[in-house]
């Protein structure tokens, strides 16, 4: 009489090679996930400084009203949103403001002009820089915030 179905010992073996399959899978996958976020991250950074460069282009070449001590910056990130009137029409830079994809907040640290180039408090007078304020490090050994 023939039976049929695994012994033990193959059934053990099957699990033995599934476990070390899935240990070589998961840190890959933890790393895959992790550099996808950096460059998210790196994306929306390039995103809000183009956004803050084409603000300042804009104002450079219409002239629209600013406050004296901006030097021709956006006073915050909302203004990119909201836009300036030029010419009765209105000029836009940012669909929305970005969510930080290592905080998960809409939330950025913000530098303004007068602002030491590795200060982590804004200021107020202007936005000339944005970087994240997550604590975390890039796969590279970089802080996320000295982006």
């Amino acid at each position: 009489m023939s039976r049929r179905g695994y012994t033990l010992a193959e059934l053990m073996m099957v699990c033995a090679v599934l476990v070390i399959l899935a240990a070589m899978v998961i840190p890959t996958a933890k790393h895959s996930v992790k550099r996808h976020k950096e460059l998210e991250l790196k994306y929306h950074l390039r995103t809000m400084r183009t956004a803050i460069d084409e603000y300042k282009k804009a104002f450079e070449m219409f002239k629209f009203a600013v406050e004296i001590d901006s030097e021709g910056y956006p006073p915050d990130l909302e203004t990119l949103v909201e836009g300036v009137e030029v010419n009765n029409k209105k000029l836009k830079f940012l669909r929305r403001v970005p969510v930080d994809p290592m905080t998960g907040e809409t939330e950025w640290g913000l530098r303004s002009l007068q602002d030491e180039p590795d200060t982590d408090s804004w200021g107020g007078q202007n936005v000339y820089d944005v970087y994240s304020l997550s604590e975390g490090v890039g796969l590279d050994g970089s802080k996320y915030s000295e982006w």
